[in-house]
């Protein structure tokens, strides 16, 4: 049996960690591995791998220099004799990685990158792991383009999306009557943490002129975040609060893709875009902007229309043709589903993960 210690420093929840969760519960049913958490006391990931029925192990993991973290995760990895480690962020991906390094054991080091943003420390991604993941190609080739990590040491593994949850034909179609929202209206919808990277302002900004063309539709905003009361202000500054709704955070996002015709996601900065690929896994057209990992996960004309960041208008122009044209809609949502399950699906994943992890520790030993 293959034991895996995954580790993360971050004690919120997002993508990242939902990724790592689903990860790790796939590993433990499809391929009976032994699977191990380590994160902070605090951390909500610690919480919700408990209820999965994931072992876990805590630590304040306080920063890089934390040498009684390190001696932790030594003491660790020879204890449980864990055969690969598995990083997630800064933090944990140096102290992790060292103990793993210092090891008598020698365990394999996997450095999971999740996001698009610029790197801060390029020895946690050259020099410490043996194999680095990223999570969309677009994030392999920065690493390998523009920080030199070499090109053998990357490898791409998309994040998966469950399709039993995220099931058209099984998930309940009730989320228009429990909102009390027309059955026959036009619904946009998009799913995002409350950021401006997001794009709701940009969103926001081009309503005017969609409801100019369809007056009767409306937009549901799932999710909460920093920029919550910026967006209210500008709703009631355009006017719009009778066409917008803020549905707050909603654990079934799944029934709300179920209730929406189309969606939306105008961000400025992706790796990939996770809830565009749970989107499509709903039989939903997607419009979203050429960002990131983005044009890997929305084939543009096919599966949904790909617009220029910051761009209100082009974007309103993209709402309303697909509005307008629902066959073309529709049969951009069925795309997307067929795109999902091809390419896209949690098995599919954790299958790749698991080939990888087990291949490097054969190699090891």
């Amino acid at each position: 049996m293959l034991t895996i210690l995954h580790t993360e420093s971050s004690s919120g929840w997002g993508g990242q960690e939902n990724r790592t969760l689903h990860e790790c519960d796939g590993l433990k049913k499809t391929f009976d591995a032994r699977v191990i958490i380590l994160c902070r006391p605090e951390s909500k990931l610690r919480e919700r791998a408990q209820k999965a029925g994931i072992e876990t192990r805590t630590h304040r993991l306080r920063a890089s220099h934390d040498i009684s973290a390190i001696r932790f995760i030594t003491g660790l990895i020879k204890q449980e004799r864990v055969d690969v480690v598995v990083t997630h962020s800064g933090t944990d991906s140096f102290l992790a990685g060292i103990a793993a390094r210092l090891s008598t054991r020698r365990p394999v080091v996997v450095r999971t990158r999740h996001l698009a943003l610029p790197i801060t420390s390029k020895s946690t991604y050259s020099m410490i792991p043996h194999r680095v993941v990223t999570v969309s190609d677009y994030v392999r080739k920065y690493l390998v383009q523009e920080r030199g990590i070499r090109s053998r040491q990357v490898l791409s593994i998309p994040t998966g999306i469950n399709l039993t949850r995220f099931n058209p034909h099984t998930t309940p179609d009730n989320f228009r009557e429990a909102e009390g929202l027309p059955a026959d209206a036009p619904i946009v919808g998009t799913i995002a943490i409350l950021r401006r990277k997001k794009g709701h302002h940009v969103l926001l900004e081009a309503i005017p002129a969609v409801l100019k063309e369809v007056p009767e539709a409306i937009f549901v905003f799932a999710g909460d975040g920093p920029q919550t009361d910026n967006i209210k202000a500008q709703i009631k500054k355009l006017g719009l609060s009778k066409n917008v709704r803020l549905l707050g955070l909603r654990k079934d996002v799944e029934t709300v893709l179920k209730g929406i015709d189309l969606f939306v996601l105008p961000t400025f900065q992706e790796a990939l875009g996770t809830s565009i690929l749970e989107a499509s896994a709903m039989r939903r057209a997607v419009i979203s902007t050429r960002v990131g990992g983005v044009p890997e996960v929305v084939k543009d004309g096919i599966t949904g229309l790909l617009v220029k960041p910051d761009n209100a208008e082009e974007l309103g122009e993209a709402i309303i043709k697909l509005l307008k044209d629902r066959d073309l809609c529709e049969s951009m949502g069925a795309e997307g589903r067929k795109l999902v399950e091809a390419d896209f699906s949690t098995t599919r994943m954790v299958e790749k993960l698991y080939g990888l992890y087990s291949t490097l520790a054969k190699k090891k030993k």
